[in-house]
């Protein structure tokens, strides 16, 4: 069915029809909801250039991903993320450019998808501390939503984000709560703004109990099972090791259990430990029963939201910007228990 089809069919002008379907705001609701009603039960779905020349729009959202963190692409945090965003904009006809590029490049690619209309808007990843790319975006004048959030100025752009700090500082009361006095930090880098709030909770929550933060017990680097091998190795092998460990990722705490394991211990019997899973698709935290205790957050919902919030941007520009705070779930799995002797 074309749309001069459709138009017959309702009894309404293909300008007026065409309008309806693209949600410009001079047709009245009752028109608009009737003409996409008979528009789903007739199958009709209209050409995507051709809406695409209709609306001025490219109908596409960019992703840009410096080299310098490439990885993040194989990811499964970033695959869940794309999977939420992807149902989205498949749901209203958009289409997605991902585009790796040099960390150098990466001012240069922004400028040129605004100047070039590349795309309507993009989303942007793992900001840092006063992320340079926030400025640039509003200074280009392309819709932007972030994903997470910068550190300053945050109610000046809009974002999706977890309230890490409140869901780190719950996790390490929790296991204060059973006993544990040594409790080690295994972060992910601190220069992105989410890993300094995780930092913040675990230190806001020792302090509050009397407890002064071991620098010999926080870790921060790139969240890798490496790292977390190597991280929980070190300090377990160490004359004053921690009882309980509190990680930044599902990933990373599948290096801390290799470690636990091989120095002979019992994860949640010897040592236990708390991790932010992200309830990644591909990576699941167990089945009836989660091998780790957890604060959850779904990063597939945060991606859905994230795509939700821009196209409603480039929809109705001008308004004020959006911000999303989401709370993280507490969930008790197999790797707590009380400290095997007082700390």
């Amino acid at each position: 069915m074309n749309l001069k089809e459709l138009s017959a069919i309702l009894g309404l002008s293909q300008t007026t029809v065409s309008r309806a379907l693209n949600d410009y705001p001079e047709v009245n609701e009752a028109t608009r909801q009737r003409v996409k009603a008979v528009a789903r039960k007739n199958n009709y779905r209209p050409n995507t250039r051709a809406k695409g020349l209709a609306t001025g729009r490219t109908l596409t959202i960019g992703h840009v991903i410096p080299v310098s963190t490439r990885h993040e692409i194989v990811n499964p945090i970033f695959a869940d993320f794309i999977a939420g965003a992807g149902e989205i904009y498949s749901r209203n006809d958009y289409d997605m450019l991902l585009s790796v590029v040099a960390d150098v490049d990466e001012e240069r690619v922004y400028r040129e998808l605004a100047s070039r209309r590349s795309v309507d808007g993009v989303i942007v990843h793992g900001p840092r501390e006063n992320d340079p790319r926030i400025a640039l975006l509003q200074e280009v004048g392309l819709p932007f939503v972030v994903h997470g959030r910068a550190g300053t100025g945050d109610s000046g752009y809009s974002w999706v984000d977890v309230n890490n700090r409140r869901a780190f500082e719950r996790a390490t009361n929790f296991l204060l709560d059973l006993g544990h006095r040594r409790v080690a930090l295994i972060n992910g880098v601190e220069t992105m703004h989410f890993a300094n709030r995780r930092r913040a909770g675990f230190v806001t929550a020792l302090e509050n109990r009397g407890l002064r933060p071991d620098p010999a017990l926080m870790r921060s680097e790139e969240m890798t099972e490496y790292f977390g091998f190597r991280a929980a190795h070190e300090m377990l092998s160490g004359p004053t090791p921690p009882s309980a460990f509190l990680i930044s990722s599902m990933i990373t705490a599948i290096g801390v259990r290799r470690a636990i394991g091989d120095l002979g211990l019992k994860l949640g019997r010897d040592v236990s430990a708390i991790i932010h899973d992200d309830e990644l698709s591909y990576l699941r935290n167990g089945e009836e029963v989660p091998i780790f205790t957890a604060t959850r957050s779904s990063v597939r919902h945060a991606g859905q939201l994230c795509a939700e919030m821009l196209l409603d941007i480039i929809r109705h520009p001008g308004q004020p910007p959006a911000q999303k705070l989401l709370e993280a779930d507490l969930t008790v799995g197999m790797s707590t228990g009380p400290a095997a002797t007082p700390d």
